[in-house]
């Protein structure tokens, strides 16, 4: 007896399942095939445009004046 109405049960749901399954592929085909076809614009991916500055390092100064001696001072 235990059978019968497990199994009897078991189908139940199963048809039912299958039911609603039938039932929205019959009621939203339409949706699903253009959601199925459809294109997506296509978008052109950003373009960054970026520029690197690496200042360069301080060159050391260069002394061009001749260092007097005491000599050259007293004269």
């Amino acid at each position: 007896m235990f059978t019968l109405v497990a199994a009897t049960l078991f189908s139940a749901a199963f048809l039912l399942a299958m039911g609603t399954i039938v039932w929205m592929f019959a009621h939203y085909h339409d949706k699903m095939v253009a959601a199925l076809q459809f294109e997506p614009i296509p978008h052109n991916p950003p373009v960054y445009h970026l520029r690197v500055r690496r200042p360069r390092a301080a060159q050391p100064i260069r002394r061009t004046t001749t260092i007097l001696t005491s000599s050259a001072l007293a004269a």
